[in-house]
């Protein structure tokens, strides 16, 4: 499958990745139809191409499945990213299920019915939970710590029951820990790589929950972008599971020393409680990818970070406000469903 003269959905594609995905589409000739609700995405991430005469947007809900078959009519792919975060999971992990899980099979059963060609699920590494093997592949246990990674586990089974009945061909893509230019920053969306360079470059505390040695594989947006369409484009992967990653972990301690000798800044570091149902370890297997494309991401941690930070310096101001959006503990910001209030402590820590 060629993506030039295709017209591609991409949900949540006012989003992080999902505009970088964007940007990748329209450079490639395609026709893109972005589907966001706008409770995480943002139009600012889409300015350079609101103009573009091969993107459209539709403001939408996946969860209202008529208005999914309206707009999946006629198109050729599916990239499929909308969802709620980890962070509103310890909190509202209903809305999670309804639109990670539920959302995710209107969206499958939206592009079965519209004759979709080929449909990519973007999971998550949250689906493994803490690895006790290290690098994880994809077949290794499931054991997700939040409502989140067990509502994109069940988007993955879904998935793949489409593919196995016949329904539409499918392949799930697991990136890990995307990070770079666009990324969240403020209130319960806000993510660790960008509040740690915010609060550097304002000569503020970088916290950190725990002893910061929980680790991540990170990978840079631009490359999980550009993976993204590299698997969608290759037959080879029709039916198949594929992390995308580094192949290398860091903790979360050592972002917060590379920020810091990036941005020369003298900010302490203060711990804080560990977050609630935190996994203590991913670490992917990029074997996979790489004898399905030849090769994996390859951006060191400390060139990701160096992009990052220009990134930030240039397009973020350090304003008041944008300081006062990166409170600790941004996942109290969300309500708490009624019956979670009878539970002061989560098994993990507190939510």
């Amino acid at each position: 499958m060629r993506l030039a003269d295709l017209h591609c959905i991409v949900t949540g594609g006012a989003g992080f990745i999902g505009s970088h995905l964007v940007e990748g589409l329209l450079a490639a000739g395609g026709s893109v139809l972005v589907v966001d609700d706008f409770s995480s995405g943002n139009r600012k991430n889409l300015i350079k191409f609101l103009d573009h005469p091969c993107l459209d947007i539709a403001e939408a809900d996946i969860r209202d499945e008529q208005r999914m078959r309206e707009l999946f009519a006629g198109a050729h792919c599916v990239f499929h990213l909308a969802c709620r975060n980890v962070r509103t999971s310890l909190r509202q992990p209903t809305q999670v299920h309804d639109v990670n899980a539920t959302g995710t099979l209107n969206t499958l059963k939206a592009a079965a019915a519209g004759g979709v060609q080929r449909y990519l699920y973007v999971s998550s590494s949250e689906v493994n939970g803490t690895a006790d093997l290290a690098p994880m592949p994809e077949d290794y246990h499931f054991r997700p710590e939040t409502i989140y990674g067990a509502s994109k586990l069940t988007g993955e089974y879904y998935t793949q029951v489409f593919h196995r009945a016949g329904w539409l061909e499918t392949v799930i893509v697991r990136p890990h820990n995307a990070y770079g230019p666009r990324e969240h920053y403020t209130g319960i969306l806000g993510e660790v790589i960008p509040r740690f360079i915010l609060k550097a470059l304002a000569g503020q505390p970088l916290l950190i929950y725990g002893d910061g040695s929980q680790t991540r594989d990170f990978t840079y947006v631009a490359e999980t972008a550009a993976y993204l369409l590299r698997i969608m484009q290759n037959d080879n992967a029709s039916g198949g599971t594929f992390n995308l990653c580094r192949g290398q972990e860091v903790s979360i301690r050592e972002i917060a020393e590379f920020v810091l000798e990036i941005t020369r800044s003298v900010s302490p570091l203060e711990h804080l409680p560990d977050r609630p149902s935190d996994v203590r370890r991913l670490y992917g297997d990029p074997s996979r990818l790489r004898a399905l494309l030849g090769d994996s991401p390859s951006v060191s941690i400390r060139e990701g970070l160096k992009r990052t930070v220009d990134w930030f310096r240039a397009n973020v101001p350090l304003d008041q406000a944008v300081l006062d959006s990166m409170r600790s503990e941004n996942w109290r910001e969300a309500a708490r469903e009624p019956w979670l209030e009878a539970f002061s402590t989560t098994p993990k820590g507190r939510a």
